[in-house]
């Protein structure tokens, strides 16, 4: 059954820029009134503005997935503005480029805070009152490599496999409250995501920026899946068969994934 999102309100995070955007854009497409979420104001009211140009209805709110007095407030004013909340995305987040060993306990903590508990943050006063209305979808933005452990991407590798599992849990916890959980795994995607996490990082590129963009997805090819799970709910969102295909591979055959990393995904030695 397909359903109509026209007038169903979401609260989008990281909606600034990126996957969160254009995810924004799309459903407001869809007719769905759009809370934008995050940290830059002025790139909310861009997207907002962009919104309301073209007829959609767009509440920018500056938050920090941290905070959850911020995510508290976020979710209220979704409510004062346009009455319920159907949807929640807990898409903020970012990554960092080191070594398991080089990554401090402040790192690591640091990522899981804004990755993970950003996550839990913004879904938790969402999900309250979708179980009230009993009726609402839950969506996580987890990763393709929240299935495996990429080298050098290990702390973000593990923020989106517990996002992953989280949500695959709520599904069957959920199963019969009428509020679906679905959650999405981009894989790399046109966005500043490898030069932010660089930077971060305090390193030059090992990889994710020297792939040929051909090989890249654009941020408007998940978006457009993820308003196809809200009008048809599923359990999870790929853009790429064959990625899905081979990390199951890799989860099944371990030493077939270790073969393939150690192939492509360590840095090449000068």
């Amino acid at each position: 059954m397909r359903i109509d999102l026209t007038g169903k309100p979401i609260v989008i995070t990281g909606a600034g820029t990126g996957i969160g955007r254009a995810t924004a854009l799309a459903c407001a497409r869809a007719g769905m009134p759009i809370v934008l979420g995050g940290r830059r104001l002025d790139k909310l009211q861009q997207v907002q503005q962009e919104i309301e140009s073209t007829g959609g209805k767009a509440h920018a709110v500056q938050m920090d997935v941290t905070s959850t007095d911020d995510c508290d407030r976020c979710v209220q004013e979704t409510i004062e503005t346009f009455g319920s909340i159907y949807a929640v995305y807990a898409n903020a987040g970012y990554g960092i480029e080191k070594s398991i060993v080089d990554t401090s306990d402040a790192d690591f903590r640091a990522i899981f805070e804004t990755n993970f508990w950003g996550t839990m943050h913004i879904m938790r006063p969402a999900l309250a009152h979708m179980l009230k209305q009993r009726t609402g979808h839950v969506l996580l933005c987890s990763s393709a490599i929240g299935k495996i452990g990429v080298p050098y991407y290990g702390a973000y590798c593990a923020t989106k496999a517990a996002q992953s599992i989280v949500g695959r849990a709520m599904r069957h916890e959920l199963r019969s409250s009428g509020v679906h959980v679905t959650t999405v795994h981009p894989v790399l995607t046109k966005t500043d995501f490898a030069v932010v996490a660089q930077q971060l990082s305090n390193v030059d590129s090992r990889k994710a920026d020297q792939m040929p963009n051909s090989l890249k997805q654009s941020p408007e090819r998940i978006a457009n899946a993820t308003v196809r799970a809200l009008h048809s709910p599923r359990t999870e969102v790929w853009t790429s068969l064959p990625t899905r295909w081979l990390f199951g591979l890799f989860n099944a055959s371990p030493r077939i994934a270790d073969i393939a990393l150690d192939r492509f995904a360590m840095p090449k030695k000068k």
